[in-house]
């Protein structure tokens, strides 16, 4: 059984006031709270182990490692990664991003070639293929969406060709709660010769990931929003294909022997992981995911579709609410626009009722264009969300109604 109760007591953060009134924290799409065993966690390494790794002989630094490389272990397992050598570590999705587009793109990308991304992307999944497209000469190409917030597929098909040398797709929209349907994205990707890029960082706390499964070529996330720490996320990759790209950056541990006249580099993953890495970062990652594991996808899945079930019900009854995005495969996320009250205002007036909700353009602005609205306010739940806060969101939005009457 799910324990909602005995979840909520795993955040330390819930159990707070703001303005007199229980805090009601809705915006998980941008970052999820930490639970108490990720925070313990991430204290006992600067407690007890604070030393950097894989260079120490010493045994601060072994326990260090231990834990740094544990949490690897734990990740790779997650997501059903071949073998801990496709799992880097990075500074979270938008890195992993970056990390390809100029390692994997800089060697593979030429003039005349396409890079195929979709409406929906952050802007993460979409500057750095245009930063790519722009110095080599390459054309880069957008799938459009419909009103609902979904993908045309049949329109994805006509633009694969076989100049197509990357896809780039979210999981699951930040703006608009809508899945994708990456695995035939990837099936037909590959079919006309396409590596296919996958981001996770909305979907990974959410629903199961097999990146074996899937055969995607790079899937990445953040910590930050599967209850893990900010600053550090992963790119998963298949080994094959990292063996073949150079470093991203260089500098300490991701070398073997360095002269003044060669440098040879480390194995996988070290290559891709200069410098002292964000080691407790790492070990928090790999607790959240623990944390996760324990609770089970089954559960999580469930508990979150009720959720959003509820909000969706209110708020096609709710007088004035326009929503965006009703795709039928969706989960977490209730973006709306409210008549007569800018998503900012709204943002500032729930503020004031406890209500913690997100507005602007969720670094999605070709959404909010598609859309035609400046910015959205957006409600994004959790597993530790409730019945209950969600009518504490739909009275609030009564509240700024009468405000703005």
């Amino acid at each position: 059984m799910f324990d909602i109760e005995k979840v909520r007591a795993d955040f330390p953060v819930l159990d707070q006031q703001l303005y007199g009134k229980p805090l009601v924290y809705l915006d998980n799409a941008a970052t999820t709270q930490k639970p108490q065993c990720v925070i313990d966690a991430i204290s006992h390494y600067y407690e007890a182990d604070n030393a950097n790794v894989h260079r120490g002989v010493h045994t601060l630094s072994e326990r260090a490692t231990a834990g740094y490389e544990g949490a690897r272990k734990i990740i790779a397992g997650f997501f059903n990664a071949r073998c801990e050598r496709e799992v880097i570590f990075t500074r979270g999705a938008t890195e992993a991003i970056n990390l390809v587009a100029s390692s994997w793109g800089g060697a593979n990308v030429r003039a005349g070639d396409e890079v195929l991304i979709t409406h929906m992307e952050h802007h993460s999944n979409i500057v750095p293929w245009q930063m790519l497209c722009e110095h080599v000469g390459a054309t880069l190409k957008v799938v459009p969406i419909n009103a609902q917030g979904e993908l045309i597929m049949e329109a994805f098909e006509e633009l694969l060709s076989e100049r197509t040398r990357l896809v780039g797709v979210v999981h699951m929209s930040n703006a608009l709660g809508t899945i994708n349907p990456i695995s035939t994205i990837i099936e037909k990707a590959h079919a006309v010769g396409a590596k296919v890029l996958v981001d996770g960082a909305q979907a990974a706390a959410h629903v199961a990931v097999d990146v074996q499964a899937l055969d995607v070529d790079f899937y990445v996330t953040s910590a930050h929003k599967m209850y893990g720490p900010t600053g550090i996320g992963v790119l998963i990759a298949k080994e094959s294909i990292l063996k073949t790209m150079p470093p991203y950056q260089g500098g300490g541990d991701m070398i073997r022997v360095v002269t003044f006249d060669k440098t040879e580099f480390n194995d996988l993953p070290y290559k891709f992981e200069a410098g002292t890495p964000h080691i407790s970062g790492a070990i928090g990652f790999g607790r959240a995911i623990e944390y996760i594991q324990s609770i089970g996808f089954d559960a999580i899945e469930k508990r979150e579709k009720e959720l959003l079930a509820y909000a969706t019900a209110k708020a096609e009854v709710f007088d004035g609410l326009r929503q965006i995005g009703t795709a039928r495969e969706k989960a977490c996320v209730l973006s709306f626009v409210l008549d007569g009250v800018h998503p900012h205002d709204l943002g500032t007036i729930l503020d004031r009722e406890a209500v913690a909700i997100r507005a602007g353009h969720h670094c999605a602005m070709p959404v909010m264009d598609f859309f035609k609205v400046p910015a959205t306010a957006r409600a994004s739940f959790s597993l530790y969300n409730t019945e209950a806060e969600v009518d504490a969101l739909f009275a609030a939005l009564k509240k700024a109604q009468e405000i703005f009457a």
